[in-house]
């Protein structure tokens, strides 16, 4: 008997090392934090619970050089996951179409979605209290499984219909941007920085 594993979801996750960079991109987060006036009022709109400056600010790496340097790391997993996916680029690498800020407060969430019109999205993680949320990656497949049975408590990883990837400081998510994915609540007393990102063909 032969059983395979066909049309695999691939996810990774790499490592942001330099603390001095984390830090310089915290101070930053938490500065736009306070003065992207726009930002907040879209994020409270939108029942952001806390900041995000997904619809105001598209130039964080031409407006602050933390977020120059942290693009330039960014490119690096992005072109590493890139090889892993065989994308055919024709020798061309992906571009960074656009990066935010997040800021998310004790209680806050962001419900399921995908990013379209990009190729691979990711978050990096800059403050991850306690207890923050995980981030949970829902199974492509869901919708079209109909009358199959739930898995078992111990069924292996890629027979799960949802895993919830547990972030630390410095860690780097990387999907593909079809993949359905959503913020679970901050259970933490503190808020949770990180900066999501999209790149392109």
């Amino acid at each position: 008997m032969t059983v395979r594993s066909l049309f695999a979801t691939r996810f990774y996750e790499g490592r942001i090392e330099d603390a001095a960079l984390l830090a310089e991109v915290e101070a930053s987060a938490l500065a736009l934090s306070g003065e992207d006036m726009a930002g907040r009022r879209w994020s409270r709109d939108h029942g952001y619970r806390g900041y995000t400056s997904y619809a105001s600010l598209n130039d964080l790496p031409v407006r602050d050089p933390a977020f120059a340097d942290l693009k330039r790391v960014l490119d690096r997993h992005v072109a590493a996951f890139a090889r892993e996916c065989a994308f055919d680029l024709g020798g061309r690498r992906l571009k960074l179409d656009s990066l935010w800020v997040n800021v998310l407060k004790p209680g806050g969430t962001h419900s399921g979605h995908i990013h379209p019109h990009s190729a691979v999205s990711g978050t990096a993680y800059i403050a991850v209290p306690p207890g923050s949320g995980a981030l949970k990656l829902e199974d492509p497949r869901l919708p079209m499984l109909m009358a199959a049975p739930g898995r078992t408590t111990d069924a292996a990883e890629d027979l799960r219909p949802f895993i919830y990837a547990e972030p630390s400081v410095g860690s780097v998510f990387l999907w593909e941007s079809w993949l359905r994915h959503e913020v679970t609540p901050n259970q933490a007393k503190s808020d949770r920085i990180s900066v999501s990102f999209n790149y392109r063909a």
